[in-house]
């Protein structure tokens, strides 16, 4: 019987009682209903890249997306749609539209996983987030039993988050997107990183192959692009969100540490302190961004870092990666993920928040 540990990225996890495979959307609906008829646990799983499972069996149905396919379904103005089945891998995605001279994804280029996850997670780099392009999801829902389309302002998308993880249940079957089609050049590089190793200023426009394979270089320096011979690979990615907090509680915290306030009109969006206009607009909450690296390592924990015993550790490349070194077990990432916790908490009084789902774990 196969594993979660074999369908994950972070390569543990146990055997279900039951494993569907879906390659088609009319297999992935059948299954999905007949998981729920039967009236047990149940999980749907993509690529796996953001998924900790327990070692244990899971007791229920665990259905496997594989679908394929992108198609073309219109346009308007300079926007090219596509609508992309969810078990489509989302880089295959990103390097396709890079290809065509579509911009929009390409900051995005490396992310493992499907693409039916991508508005889930409303997964977010080097200053990309799926939100800015997502048009609406094809969605069976749970309560209703009904196939729907969900469109994007609907979804709740927000700082690795949406309405799917607040508790509305069902599965994402595809995902429509509008991408602008500007002959390969890109969207404005808005992240300082990016800029410094493309050698633009933040707010330039380069031709997208340039964003993804710089993107892609800086990934690959930091563990973040699926290598089999690079145990600092066998990772969910980053381990824990970039917390959110009030300004009262970021005024506590070290002057060195980086921080970003939120624009009350796009959440996702950020601007470095002291780079504020003279008359800035209401503040959300008075909502300030951290950097969850820079809390761990000022907590002590330092790249390489493991329990003693334990299979599991902190990526040799980016403390914010908790890495299978090879034996790891579910309860070896969730011990070191504590133990991570319990340090920024002590030192900084600052919470950090898992971002993979935690199946038959907890922290």
């Amino acid at each position: 019987m196969t594993t979660l540990a074999e369908l994950t990225t972070m390569q543990v996890g146990g055997e279900p009682a039951r494993l569907l495979e879906a390659t088609t959307t009319d297999e992935l609906l059948l299954a999905v209903r007949e998981a729920w008829s039967l009236g047990d646990p149940w999980f749907v799983l993509g690529g796996g890249s953001n998924t900790v499972a327990s070692d244990e069996p899971f007791d229920g149905t665990v259905v496997h997306v594989a679908t394929r396919g992108v198609e073309r379904v219109g346009s308007d103005d300079d926007r090219v749609h596509l609508r992309v089945a969810a078990g489509e891998p989302w880089d295959d995605l990103v390097a396709a539209t890079v290809a065509e001279g579509l911009s929009g994804l390409e900051a995005l280029s490396g992310i493992p996983g499907s693409t039916g996850a991508s508005p889930i997670q409303n997964i977010g780099a080097y200053g990309q987030e799926v939100a800015t392009t997502v048009v609406a999801v094809d969605f069976l829902d749970e309560d209703s039993g009904e196939f729907v389309r969900i469109p994007a302002a609907n979804l709740g998308l927000g700082y690795r988050t949406s309405v799917f993880k607040k508790g509305r249940r069902g599965v994402v079957t595809a995902v429509e997107f509008a991408l602008v089609d500007g002959g390969g050049v890109s969207e404005q590089v808005a992240y300082p990183q990016l800029a410094k190793a493309l050698g633009v200023d933040l707010g330039a426009r380069v031709s997208v192959a340039d964003v993804r394979s710089s993107v892609l270089a800086l990934r690959a320096a930091k563990g973040m692009v699926l290598d089999a011979a690079d145990r600092d690979t066998a990772s969910s990615g980053s381990f824990f969100t970039n917390p959110v907090v009030s300004r009262a509680v970021a005024a506590e915290l070290p002057s060195d540490a980086p921080r970003w306030r939120l624009e009350p009109d796009a959440e996702p969006r950020v601007v470095p302190l002291g780079e504020e206009p003279a008359a800035p607009p209401p503040i959300r909450s008075g909502a300030v961004k951290l950097s969850a690296a820079w809390l761990i390592e000022h907590s002590g924990i330092e790249r390489g870092f493991r329990l003693p015993g334990s299979g599991a550790a902190i990526s040799s490349k980016h403390t914010l990666a908790i890495t299978n070194r090879g034996s790891a077990t579910g309860d070896d990432v969730v011990e070191l993920a504590r133990f991570v916790q319990q340090r920024v908490t002590a030192e900084f009084g600052v919470v950090l928040h898992p971002e993979p789902v935690l199946l038959g774990l907890s922290l």
